[in-house]
């Protein structure tokens, strides 16, 4: 065997021993947006359960700005060693349509982890909104053309695409209210400040639940079942027909991972959401866990694929592009 041989054959002996002992080191999971908002909270959720499957501590950073794409930035170029990952929701399938130029390729520069879950989304109202249900909030929006503040996370947010879906369906435009993060837009929300918001089950529902915001509807196609959020009927039976969003959440790594790290997260994320904790967490904010196809990363690759495909149009039609 000549020297370069052996020279490679070390190299890869010493490859496959770093592999086998991943992870031997802390695991950060990138959210691309402001702590306290529906996705740090599902990442919180799901890095203890992670954590607890991959038998290492699992950091949560904050990387908000720019619709998630900041955070999402920082995923894509980060060393692809399976120690900085990525929990985006929606806005992976959206940004392409919500940004000309991005600094990222979503298709093509990580690696598909896995799904891991659905998010409904409820429409709400400040506390002290005249409105009390659905009906007469459409009255109300009708008679105050003009002078309605719609809440939202921020350009890209999982609330500004529910709500730019709500205006192009009732025909009524209103005036959006971008903020840094869906907690400040909450609290903005619980002081009357704004109108509305249509927002995630995982940031409504215990506002819902205590009575601090006016509900109106959910935005599925069938009603929910957590008791907070039960009564509540969808706008699809409410005169918007076909008004179905949920928010989804999906994990990523760096292109170029190798293949039996993102085996191993994936073994692991598929543990996380058998974890009777984490699905009782998710269950109580009206999150469903994923369960089907989309926990095998090409299915994930292939769901987010026909959701840029079925967003982009509807981005396009209503002319809101970040640059």
């Amino acid at each position: 065997m000549t020297k370069h041989h052996l020279i490679a054959l070390a190299a890869m002996l010493a490859s496959g021993a770093a592999l086998a002992e991943y992870p031997d080191k802390p695991i950060t999971i990138v959210v691309p947006f402001a702590a306290g908002g529906p996705t740090d909270k599902v990442a919180r959720d799901l890095g203890v359960a992670l954590g607890a499957a991959l038998k290492q501590t699992v950091i949560i950073e904050n990387v908000g700005g720019a619709g998630g794409t900041l955070g999402a930035a920082k995923v894509a170029k980060a060393t692809p060693d399976g120690y900085t990952l990525l929990l985006h929701h929606i806005g992976m399938a959206t940004s392409p349509g919500l940004y000309r130029k991005l600094p990222f390729s979503v298709e093509n520069d990580f690696e598909y982890l896995g799904m891991v879950n659905d998010v409904p989304m409820t429409l709400v109202g400040r506390p002290n909104l005249p409105a009390n249900n659905y009906a007469e909030l459409v009255k109300w929006l009708e008679a105050n053309k003009g002078k309605i503040n719609l809440a939202n996370a921020g350009l890209g947010a999982a609330s500004h695409l529910c709500g730019l879906l709500f205006q192009q369906s009732l025909k009524i435009d209103m005036t959006t209210v971008p903020y840094k993060g869906t907690a400040p837009a909450m609290t903005d929300l619980l002081g009357g400040q704004v109108d509305i918001m249509c927002d995630q089950t995982t940031n409504t529902t215990t506002q819902i639940e205590g009575g601090k915001v006016k509900a109106y509807a959910v935005t599925t196609m069938k009603p929910l079942t957590t008791p907070a959020l039960a009564k509540l009927p969808t706008l699809d039976s409410q005169g918007l027909k076909g008004f179905n969003v949920s928010i989804w959440h999906g994990m990523y790594a760096p292109k170029g991972t190798p293949a039996a790290v993102i085996d191993k997260v994936n073994a692991a994320l598929r543990t996380s959401l058998k974890d009777a904790d984490f699905i009782k967490k998710q269950e109580a904010l009206g999150a469903v866990v994923v369960t089907d196809g989309r926990l095998a990363p090409a299915e994930h690759k292939k769901f987010v694929a026909a959701e840029i495909a079925k967003w982009g149009p509807a981005i396009k039609a209503a002319g809101q592009y970040a640059d």
